[in-house]
């Protein structure tokens, strides 16, 4: 093996043999286990979110696939209609195209050619992951398989009278021309205004004031509302307001809805411009007038002077009219949450419109009940509590999008309005009976990307068809994504998984946490705090970090603020860490917390750990290869290999028990644990005294001989999931000495062996440790060399420490450097010493001759003085009400870490003075 770990040189390698050997294949026995991977979008890169679900799948994968079970990873991509459609329409952009120059067919014909030389990217990032999802089965939401499945649903629905179409209220994107999701919507609170309008009644009886953030509406209004109850405004119910400037008239009516402590307890009513206005229109059956064009102008329902004007100028014009008529009243600044398009950035309209929509109630009733039941369970459990509350209050979807990327909705038109719905032209035809002398167009949207997507457990099994997949692999074993889709994605699979093939699509849904900065913020462009996992595999230099960071910004001020936060952040850039070490951060992250602060002290610091583990395994072959290692002989086990191996079995069943709990971090805190501390700190130092000395038989060094490589290669096998580049390549060595060859992702996971579980042995071997520790502190407490032999007392020794004394004596000398060990006879104190305590028992250690005693009370006196007068400082600085009033919280935190970290070193040299003093 190479000296040092480099994992540039293996990652790549190893993964191009696992998928050219088709490792990643379900075998076709054992139990059924499959995970559906989230469709990221095509157009997507790997992003530190994915990077984290996307290990926890593997290692999931990886550890059902050496269990033994029928293991598939089905993955795939997303077309994501709106973002891969925005991709190439800037393409034409720059070209000073528009999609529209075009034509829709060679428009489309454009985005699969995108697609086909520059829609893998996130692919190819999921595979330096190591990602060991069946590529043979990689689905694309816009294939034909899918594409069949998406038709025959829709087809299937609307027979039932489930898809319908509609005149409603939709989030508008004026930009893109489309209807969106609430997903593709971000609300944040901006500084705006609140206008406060008089609106005269059409008697001339008096007048109501209303206010509004948005007076453009105002063209729309058709009611003005007031609560029942409100006595204000009960001798105003049921007359007319002549609405300002357009001079209709309009009723007050009375409704709930309005709060009447609210402003002044008057609200204006434009149900074509509002979702609550919206509910309240139908419930009083008023006229809803739509005062927007596609792209957010004024059109024609509205006064002639306001016809075709920008919204938001429209609204100046509108202020300035009405101040001019003397009906402004006041203007306040407000905070308002204002809805903007996610790719866009423009204002979302509420848009009245003609769309598709999936009436939904029939189909969340099954879904209910099926978390309900708990037949499917989610982890943690809390999180079934969102899914109900949205299930609960559930509303038709709206699946129609006016793009030109996507299923095409299979819905025909005549020349009269006439809608026809079947899974081709020809087909509607025969179904209806029109000839070729009808003409018929088809409807120009596509469904919604989450359309297709709430098909993906079973259309990538191949339905409508009857499929040996579908049968074996729905439902599949767990979902692993984030708790922002349960509504969009979650809820919708279980629906249409249910109402199309009778089965819940998953059993078990594992809500992970959302990855975050060290300081807990969201991971944003705009906060110039993305991390790129590609990066932290393979590195990146500060410079390119940087402009990486700052590419496209149009704010060149936000730009050099993030440009001065990298440099100070990562001085040197971002060293390579491999992707094993980042694999392993995200497992030992990955709690039930809904946060998860990504620190990178943990990845270099599991960078560590491979080196570790390298080192070990060097330690290994430098001592058993071209050696007998045991496949044949006698094999003598030493109290150190019992010791070993009964470790493991707790380190095995405490990792199974927590990946059945989906607590991923508890797991790699076990493997961590037992590699770290018992395999390389101990484990490896005892074995050292058997293949060292002269005294041990050929059969007791064959048997550490063969403990060794056995453990490691058990260990190998149990850190696969988790680490599975570091590992194969180890095992390759390791493997031949224990009698296997082939890859170590087709081994078997390691089976528990109580018979292997020795608590005696345990106990034996914890007495040896803290014996081995107990003089170890006694040396560095009082300054004494580590090489120099030491002779100790054992004070107080019962009958179990005589015991453990002789059966360990050579491992005692050995690792303590101690060159004589002797119990004192039952009573006696024996000299002047220093001690460790063992159980009941003393080690003691008599200083005599050791140290000299004067130049040891001085030593510490003059730490003393050095660590009281950093104390004082230290304490100085904490009391000083300037420092603390300024002072970045986390620079305060670091000060009193130091003060109690002082505290402790002068409590220790006290303690050793005192020690000292006594002798």
């Amino acid at each position: 093996m190479d000296k040092t770990f480099n994992p540039q040189d293996i990652e790549q390698k190893r993964y191009q043999q696992w998928e050219q050997n088709d490792y990643f294949k379900a075998s076709g026995s054992g139990e059924p286990y499959c995970i559906l991977l989230p469709p990221p979008n095509v157009t997507g890169s790997l992003h530190m979110g994915h990077a984290f679900q996307h290990t926890i799948m593997d290692a999931l994968t990886r550890y059902h696939r050496m269990k033994g079970d029928n293991t598939l990873w089905q993955c795939g991509t997303d077309h994501a209609g709106i973002a891969t459609q925005m991709v190439v329409e800037r393409q034409l952009n720059a070209q000073g195209k528009t999609r529209h120059d075009l034509g829709r067919e060679k428009f489309v014909e454009k985005i699969w050619e995108w697609k086909e030389h520059s829609g893998g990217t996130i692919t190819s990032q999921m595979r330096r992951m190591g990602t060991s999802c069946d590529w043979n089965r990689e689905a694309f939401t816009m294939d034909e398989d899918l594409s069949e499945a998406v038709q025959e649903v829709f087809v299937r629905l609307h027979e039932e009278g489930l898809i319908y179409r509609g005149k409603r209220l939709v989030n508008w994107d004026p930009v893109l021309h489309t209807a969106v999701s609430d997903l593709e919507v971000l609300s944040e609170e901006e500084a705006g205004h609140m206008w406060h309008m008089r609106y005269p009644l059409a008697d001339g009886s008096g007048e109501l004031v209303v206010a509004t953030t948005r007076p453009e509406t105002m063209l729309g209004d058709t009611a003005v509302a007031v609560h029942p109850d409100d006595e204000r405004y009960q001798s105003f119910i049921g007359k007319e307001i002549r609405l300002p400037i357009s001079g209709r008239l309009i009723k007050i009516i009375a409704d709930d809805y309005v709060d009447p402590e609210f402003g002044t307890g008057c609200v204006k009513i434009t149900p074509a411009h509002d979702f609550n206005d919206y509910e309240i229109g139908k419930r009083h059956n008023l006229e809803m007038i739509n005062v927007f064009t596609a792209d957010a102008k004024i059109n024609d329902n509205a006064p002639e002077a306001y016809r075709g004007l920008d919204r938001f100028v429209a609204r100046e014009k509108i202020v300035q009219d009405l101040q001019a008529q003397g009906l402004l009243v006041k203007i306040e600044d407000h905070k308002l949450k204002v809805p903007r398009g996610d790719r866009t950035g423009a204002v979302i309209e509420p848009y009245l419109t003609n769309q598709w929509y999936v009436a939904v109630e029939s189909l969340a009733k099954p879904a209910i009940e099926a978390v309900e039941s708990g037949e499917i369970k989610f982890v943690p459990e809390n999180w079934s509590k969102t899914y109900f509350q949205w299930m609960y209050n559930i509303q038709d979807w709206c699946i129609s999008r006016q793009l030109w990327w996507g299923h095409r909705i299979p819905a025909w038109y005549d020349d009269n309005e006439n809608v026809y719905v079947g899974r081709d032209e020809a087909e509607v035809r025969e179904k209806h009976g029109l000839g070729a002398e009808v003409k018929l167009r088809q409807d120009e949207d596509v469904l919604d990307t989450w359309f297709s997507s709430a098909l993906w457990p079973f259309a990538t099994m191949g339905w409508p068809k009857d499929t040996p997949e579908l049968n074996t692999f729905v439902p599949s074993s767990v979902l692993v994504t984030g708790f922002d889709i349960i509504f969009f994605w979650v809820a919708r699979m279980i629906m249409m998984t249910m109402k199309f093939t009778g089965k819940i699509p998953f059993k078990e849904i594992y809500i992970t946490g959302l990855i975050r900065d060290e300081q807990g913020n969201k991971m944003s462009k705009s906060k110039g705090n993305v991390l790129d996992p590609i990066d932290l595999i393979d590195g990146i230099d500060l410079d390119a970090l940087v402009n990486k960071r700052t590419a496209g910004m149009m704010q060149p001020q936000l730009a050099e603020k993030i440009s001065k936060r990298t440099r100070q952040q990562f001085p040197e850039g971002i060293a390579a860490y491999g992707t094993d070490a980042l694999r392993f951060t995200f497992a030992a992250m990955a709690s039930t917390s809904r946060d998860i602060n990504f620190d990178m002290g943990r990845v270099e610091g599991y960078r560590n750990f491979c080196n570790k583990l390298w080192n070990a395994s060097r330690f290994v072959l430098m001592n058993t290869e071209e050696q007998d290692t045991g496949l044949s002989g006698e094999l003598t086990l030493s109290l150190a290999d019992k010791w070993i191996w009964a470790r493991f079995q707790q380190t095995l069943e405490t990792f199974e028990s927590a990946i059945a709990t989906y607590r991923f971090d508890l797991a790699a805190q076990a493997v961590y644990e037992f590699t770290w501390n018992q395999f390389c700190d101990w484990y490896l130092e005892l074995s050292k005294p058997v293949l060292n000395s002269d005294d041990s038989s050929e059969a007791q060094k064959r048997g550490t001989r063969h403990t060794l490589v056995n453990v490691l290669e058990s260990l190998l096998r149990l850190m696969h999931p988790f680490m599975p580049f570091i590992t194969e390549e180890i095992w390759q060595r390791v493997a031949p000495l224990c009698g296997k060859q082939g890859s170590l992702m087709m081994q078997a996971f390691p089976v528990q062996d109580n018979s292997l579980l020795d608590e005696q042995v345990l106990a034996d071997i914890e007495w040896v440790k803290q014996v081995i520790v107990g003089v170890r502190n006694i040396r560095g407490e009082m300054d004494i060399s580590p090489s120099k032999p030491l002779s100790v007392l054992l004070r107080n020794a019962g009958s179990e420490d005589k015991r453990r004394l002789a059966d360990s004596e050579l491992l005692l000398s050995k690792l303590a450097k101690l060159e004589a060990i002797t119990v004192l006879p039952e009573g006696e104190k024996g000299p002047a010493s220093a001690s460790a305590i063992v159980g009941e028992m003393e080690v003691l250690i008599p200083m005599a001759g050791l140290i000299d005693k004067d130049a040891e009370l001085a030593r510490i006196a003059k730490a003393l003085d050095k660590l009281k007068g950093d104390m004082a400082r230290t304490e100085g600085k904490l009391s000083n009400e300037s420092f603390v009033s300024k002072a970045p919280a986390d620079v305060i935190e670091k000060e009193k870490a130091k003060l109690d970290e002082f505290r402790l070193q002068v409590e220790k040299l006290e303690e050793q003075k005192q020690t000292i003093e006594s002798l």
